[in-house]
């Protein structure tokens, strides 16, 4: 009996993410909002959860989707689980650009294709936009694995509702890549800063 419900599992979760990357549009920003419809269907992981899975896949080498879709796998299937889903990812992705590519090549002068990846363009911009606004109510507005207990019921504050150190830390972070000579820096050095100052505050 183990056996079979392993073997579902991972054949669920092949299934789930051949649907995130075959519609994932944009990138790896673009899976947040499909992965975010995941937990909430399946219950595998929490907000909290992905939370932390956008955090670790940012600071690892290689694409953020795949890190993601393997964080994903492991955290619900264990090793094996890991593999899968990103086979998952990635094998819906390498059908569509095959057939893209040649679909290219046969009609790269089309204004009808033209048209087509101008409307794709947009979708990408609105799938990323709507990951990000979900990245900054995970990581800015109280939370299971940040905020404090409420009675189910209460009225809490709206200043209540910010988690203010991680806003400033933000902002802070924001500031020093854009506007200081330190934008120089490989982002890894970004991402180790705001690991210290987290650990930090955390104690």
């Amino acid at each position: 009996m183990p056996l079979t419900v392993d073997f579902m599992l991972y054949i669920r979760l092949f299934l789930e993410f051949c649907r995130v990357g075959l519609f994932s549009v944009g990138g790896g920003l673009a899976t947040i909002p499909f992965l975010t419809d995941l937990g909430e269907r399946t219950g595998w992981f929490s907000p909290g959860d992905l939370a932390n899975m956008i955090a670790i896949s940012e600071s690892t080498p290689g694409p953020m989707g795949v890190n993601m879709a393997t964080y994903v796998g492991f955290h619900t299937g264990g090793v094996v689980g890991g593999v899968v889903a990103t086979l998952g990812l990635v094998s819906s992705s390498i059908v569509i650009i095959l057939v893209i590519a040649g679909f290219l090549e046969k009609f790269r002068q089309s204004k009808v294709v033209d048209g087509v990846f101008y409307g794709l363009r947009a979708a990408s911009v609105a799938l990323i936009t709507a990951a990000l606004l979900q990245v900054a109510k995970i990581a800015l507005l109280f939370h299971e694995t940040a905020g404090p207990e409420m009675a189910p019921g209460s009225v809490v504050p709206v200043y209540e509702m910010f988690y203010w150190p991680a806003i400033i830390l933000a902002v802070v972070i924001f500031v020093l890549v854009k506007f200081t000579p330190l934008k120089k820096l490989h982002p890894i050095c970004f991402i180790g800063l705001a690991a210290l100052v987290g650990a930090v505050l955390q104690m």
